[in-house]
């Protein structure tokens, strides 16, 4: 984790924020998500970003569950950030493609997709998706 977001979690949340620190909402956010519930994490998720603004595991973090409650347009955006932070991240290129295929962008889908899956060849699922959404864009094309 960054400095920042270290320091951040040493300090108390502004009026109105829940209890704890950045770090605790962080830390409860993920373990919400990981229990399944994403809607409740993405409520913690967000008020450690909007703390934190510039912590990239926050930010996936809650990219991972706004994808999850199928908040696809809000996946897309953060995991956008994530990407124009770093274009090397290959799991926010996945994710930020897996988003825009969920909302019918099949071009950019790919564009992330294939991204993503020359990154990390290795990555099974990167290919068996990129290939899904190729496949999707074709059929739309020819109907």
């Amino acid at each position: 984790m960054s400095e920042q977001f270290e320091e951040g979690a040493r300090q108390s949340g502004p009026a109105g924020s829940p209890a704890g620190s950045v770090y605790d909402w962080y830390t409860r956010g993920v373990a919400l998500h990981g229990d399944g519930n994403a809607n409740a994490a993405i409520q913690l998720l967000a008020h450690a970003c909007a703390a934190e603004p510039e912590s990239r595991s926050a930010r996936e973090a809650l990219a991972r569950a706004q994808f999850d409650a199928g908040q696809y347009d809000a996946a897309r955006e953060t995991f956008a950030w994530i990407v124009e932070q770093d274009p090397t991240d290959d799991y926010a290129q996945f994710g930020l493609g897996m988003a825009a295929r969920r909302i019918g962008d099949l071009p950019t889908a790919i564009e992330h997709l294939a991204l993503a899956a020359a990154m990390r060849p290795e990555i099974q699922h990167y290919g068996r998706e990129l290939r899904g959404a190729r496949a999707l864009l074709n059929r739309a094309r020819s109907a």
